[in-house]
């Protein structure tokens, strides 16, 4: 990677070396002294540390936005599983209401079945195998509430914990980006001064290089 670099400076400086007149200095890695070698290999450090940067600043870029997805996502997910959960629980409070209205109905045909236990015996039968049944009906409905329960709270949890390590990993992300871009902007601001110290001496009607042509 170095060579064709080298190869296309030296070229390039060939190539403005041969327009201007007799007696200018040929940028040549020839005739070059080792300062300006040197000076070149760093500028050459620089491009291909501003390069790595850029691949780097793309590459976070890339999973910020990708995470910003997963969180949006997840956001969508919570709020989705909020309505399921405000939904269910509106149910179950209807449920509770019913069972409370048979829990009533179930009372008061035991009053009923105190009064006329002596003359409705067959009917007492027949309202003790109602009451077993809505006692089932209530411990099924109470045992599917409990897990019903258990399994909003291990989902909250999860996606709070989710959206906990995906809020570290974002800051991170964040952090790391607010370096490279302060390293990016501190590599610029070194390879832009360094180009203006390179070229202000082969400006236009400069002194040291009248001076180098007339001798």
């Amino acid at each position: 990677m170095e060579e064709p670099q080298e190869e296309v400076s030296v070229n390039s400086a060939k190539s403005e070396a041969s327009e201007e007149p007799s007696g200018s200095i040929m940028i040549n890695k020839a005739h070059t002294d080792k300062r300006s070698l040197d000076l070149i290999f760093a500028v050459e450090q620089m491009i291909k540390a501003k390069q790595h940067v850029e691949m780097s600043y793309n590459d976070l870029q890339d999973r910020l936005s990708h995470s910003n997805g997963q969180i949006d996502r997840l956001n969508r997910d919570l709020k989705n599983m909020g309505k399921v959960i405000e939904e269910r629980e509106k149910s179950i409070q209807e449920l509770e209401q019913r069972l409370t209205d048979k829990n009533l109905k179930v009372d008061q045909m035991m009053e009923d079945y105190r009064e006329l236990h002596s003359t409705l015996s067959g009917e007492i039968e027949e309202l003790k195998s109602v009451i077993e049944l809505e006692r089932q009906n209530y411990a099924g409905l109470l045992q599917k509430h409990n897990e019903t329960t258990a399994d909003k709270n291990k989902r909250i949890s999860e996606l709070e914990e989710k959206n906990g390590r995906l809020e570290a990993e974002l800051s991170q992300m964040k952090q790391k980006f607010d370096a490279l871009r302060q390293e990016k902007t501190h590599l610029l601001n070194i390879v832009n001064d360094f180009t203006n110290r390179l070229t202000s001496p082969f400006a236009p009607n400069a002194g040291p290089i009248d001076g180098a042509s007339t001798d």
